[in-house]
């Protein structure tokens, strides 16, 4: 087992040592498309309108990521504030705020090759045309500051109540890796099993998808495939619960085919 670093203990047990400033409402204003992030100078509806693709923009900018996805700790965009206490609960209660913010988490994930198939379950696949998401997996393998990105997303969706699209993301990382062989870099384990797969609340949800990924780290034989990605989140959807009366594994011979750094 791995070791939980420091910020994602901090984060499970909901920043115990946090403190809310009622004076500070930039990320509450942002998301309700009042305020410009900076350095960029761009509503949160204008990110969604003319980023969707603009692959280079996502890639080398950096200031942007803390406005798009806010949590309760400092980032490197010192023009950015800590998600407040204040602004969260006003937050979750505005449906256009929370619906910007899955728009925010779709365009990451095309970003990254993905797609949300299904915003009930959190399912994700990749993109059609297919050919599209094969750059885009290149690139998340080799620029590993997207590692911490992901890492702040899934605690932010955390946040906001959106927790069932942080095991539909890991989940269908972890089917891509152990069916279709894809996104298995060393860095994106190591980001997956220490940081992403702890940012989860849900006790139950995090030991079953660590679980999961033991038994495909192992290397005996044991695949986690697509159609049980899909079986687990409509498992979860009908009794609120992954967890089945067993798990049955493929054999591979029938398959065809510490410190994270913020840029």
């Amino acid at each position: 087992m791995h070791s939980i670093p420091r910020d994602v203990k901090d984060f499970l047990d909901e920043y115990p040592d946090g403190s809310d400033n009622k004076s500070l409402k930039a990320n509450l204003e942002f998301y309700s498309n009042l305020r410009r992030c900076r350095p960029d100078n761009l509503l949160i509806e204008e990110i969604h309108e003319q980023w969707q693709g603009d692959y280079n923009t996502l890639e080398y900018g950096h200031g942007f990521i803390q406005w798009l996805f806010p949590i309760r700790e400092y980032g490197m965009n010192f023009q950015s504030q800590p998600l407040q206490l204040h602004e969260i609960h006003s937050m979750k209660e505005d449906p256009k705020i929370i619906q910007r913010l899955i728009e925010s988490y779709k365009l990451m994930l095309d970003f990254y090759g993905m797609q949300l198939v299904d915003q009930e379950t959190g399912e994700l696949d990749r993109p059609s045309p297919p050919r599209k998401y094969t750059p885009r997996y290149k690139n998340l393998i080799r620029s590993t500051h997207n590692n911490l990105r992901i890492s702040r997303i899934l605690k932010c969706l955390s946040e906001f109540g959106l927790e069932r699209f942080n095991a539909g993301f890991l989940l269908y990382v972890l089917a891509e890796q152990s069916e279709s062989q894809e996104l298995n870099s060393s860095a994106l384990h190591g980001s997956m099993d220490r940081w992403w797969a702890n940012c989860v609340r849900n006790e139950e949800e995090r030991a079953w998808i660590a679980e999961m990924i033991t038994r495909v780290r192992a290397r005996d034989g044991y695949v986690f495939t697509k159609k049980m990605y899909k079986e687990a989140l409509e498992r979860r959807k009908q009794t609120g619960s992954f967890r089945a009366d067993s798990v049955e594994a493929v054999p591979n011979s029938e398959q065809s085919g510490d410190v994270e750094r913020e840029t």
